[in-house]
């Protein structure tokens, strides 16, 4: 069970059609080598686990995918949706990070907790 789940991301996101190109601009989604460290906004579900490894839980959501990670003291969310146009790679367009008291803390934080392991 435990490869099971990385294999699945993987077969996921090998059957999504390669991202046409397009002409940089500020509302452009970010390219998985230029995520935002501290919100891993624009990464995808690929790009999360060579940084944080396997996902505690995996949930489809409609076009959505959560991914969850656990830190040392932390709990780490991550929504990626597909880009607006419909077809693509679906990337991180928002996380929540909580403690294990379910109080929001900093993302920022959470996910060095989590790369740090």
């Amino acid at each position: 069970m435990r490869y099971l789940v990385p294999l699945l991301v993987l077969l996921v996101a090998g059957c999504a059609p390669a991202p046409q190109p397009t002409k940089p601009s500020t509302s452009a989604p970010l390219l998985s080598n230029e995520h935002e460290h501290d919100s891993l906004t624009g990464m995808t579900a690929i790009d999360l686990a060579e940084h944080l490894g396997t996902p505690r839980i995996q949930i489809r959501e409609g076009d959505g995918l959560k991914l969850q990670y656990t830190g040392v003291n932390c709990v780490l969310d991550a929504y990626l949706y597909p880009p607006p146009e419909g077809s693509g790679v679906p990337r991180v367009t928002h996380i929540d990070a909580r403690n294990e008291q379910g109080v929001a803390t900093s993302a920022k934080a959470c996910i060095a907790s989590i790369e740090g392991r």
